[in-house]
């Protein structure tokens, strides 16, 4: 016999209906392959120390731009970028290969030795020439140079290590990575350059609606995994879209118009309350039926009103939830179509000026583009997202409460 339509939408236990069902075994199937992705001890030393060489590359900007740059506050900062990257790149490799040690259980000295060794002999003969050169180099591919080669150091350390346990196997680990980056060097082969060759179609796609829609949906996916996508993409997206955004500064205080719709501000209407655009999902969870879930949207309100989201992704979590992941990637790329749009048919002023993205909501926009509309182009765009997020936010409520 036929089970009614109401019965139909019911589980066995008649508490959960279908379509939550079928995201439960979503959660089952996708959640244990994630997560043991993103407990793997590589993956868990790179979200440790990309943070960590991120704050060295705000300290390292901050010193340049008030003791070494010279000009107005731009120019500044557009020159002090590279040296910031390399310092950045030069904090990740440290940073890195020591948290690899701890994680992989290898002795400290050895993976510093390891990864330094693989990381010299990785850059192209002529960045040794000067800083600048150095600054150059590390400003387009150093943070993936790092990452590839103390990965790499690691690897070679942990194969020589099961061959041969103890300190001979560590040294055979590190006299391998040496001998191989050697002969690298010797042949005057760059890791440094294939990868910033590799590289650079992300940073040449300019001022362009692709150039948007990539750089927010790479970003998002990176995210997902725990790892913080705008820091690893920094060294190639800033340093173009912060030129964009001088001379679009530049072309306003001359009268002119301006050039760019894509600069560094831009992000700001894509990225409401941070990366993926959580603000919204936080709103929907003010009201939510758990309870759990609306002490943590009052706990993280006031950091998604400055698009700061790392309590989000981590205190929800969002990293490795198969479930808020889809509205994740699909509400930035949708804000990216609506933010472009009203750019390009000139509805709002394209961002003018440089800020923080951690300056208040809609106060941040305003002041980026001098713009009254802008507000209303944020506000339209955190509608959109909340009508993204909606239905999986009340799916993963049912979810929540069945678990309960």
């Amino acid at each position: 016999m036929l089970r009614s339509s109401d019965e139909s939408r019911q589980s066995s236990d008649g508490s959960e209906p279908r379509l939550v069902a079928g995201f439960g075994w979503l959660e089952g199937r996708v959640a244990p392959f994630a997560k043991r992705f993103g407990n793997a001890p590589a993956v868990l030393a790179l979200r440790e120390a990309l943070p960590i060489s991120f704050g060295g590359l705000l300290i390292a900007l901050g010193v340049l731009i008030v003791f070494f740059e010279h000009g107005d506050f731009v120019v500044r900062l557009k020159n002090g970028i590279p040296g910031a990257f390399a310092v950045m790149s030069i904090v990740l490799l440290l940073v890195l290969a020591v948290r690899l040690a701890q994680r992989l259980e290898l002795p400290i000295v050895a993976m510093l030795a390891a990864a330094m060794c693989a990381f010299g002999l990785a850059l192209p003969r002529a960045v040794w020439k000067s800083f600048t050169a150095l600054a150059a180099t590390l400003g387009t591919s150093g943070l993936f140079t790092v990452i590839v080669c103390c990965l790499a150091a690691a690897g070679a350390v942990v194969l020589a290590r099961r061959r041969v346990p103890g300190w001979t196997g560590t040294v055979l680990g590190v006299a391998v990575i040496a001998v191989l980056s050697g002969a690298l060097f010797a042949a005057h082969i760059s890791i440094a350059a294939l990868l910033a060759a590799l590289l650079a179609p992300l940073g040449l796609l300019g001022d362009s609606f692709v150039a948007l829609f990539l750089i927010a949906g790479i970003e998002c996916f990176l995210w997902l995994f725990g790892i913080h996508g705008p820091a690893l993409l920094a060294a190639i997206v800033l340093p173009v879209y912060l030129n964009f955004q001088v001379e679009n500064t530049a072309a306003f205080h001359e009268h002119q118009v301006l050039p760019h719709l894509v600069a560094v501000s831009t992000f700001m209407f894509v990225f409401p309350g941070g990366c993926g655009a959580t603000l919204p999902m936080v709103l929907l969870m003010l009201r939510s039926r758990v309870p759990r879930l609306r002490t943590f949207a009052l706990a993280t309100l006031l950091p998604s009103l400055i698009n700061t989201n790392e309590p989000v992704m981590f205190g929800l979590p969002l990293v490795y939830n198969p479930v808020l992941g889809i509205p994740y990637l699909l509400a930035p790329l949708a804000l990216v179509c609506t933010t472009y749009a009203a750019l390009s048919f000139h509805l709002v002023n394209a961002p003018i000026y440089y800020l923080p993205s951690t300056l208040p909501m809609f106060v941040n926009v305003f002041l980026a583009t001098l713009d009254w509309r802008s507000i209303l182009l944020l506000a339209v765009n955190i509608l959109v997202a909340g009508a993204i997020y909606l239905p999986f936010v009340r799916m993963y409520e049912k979810i929540e409460l069945a678990k309960s």
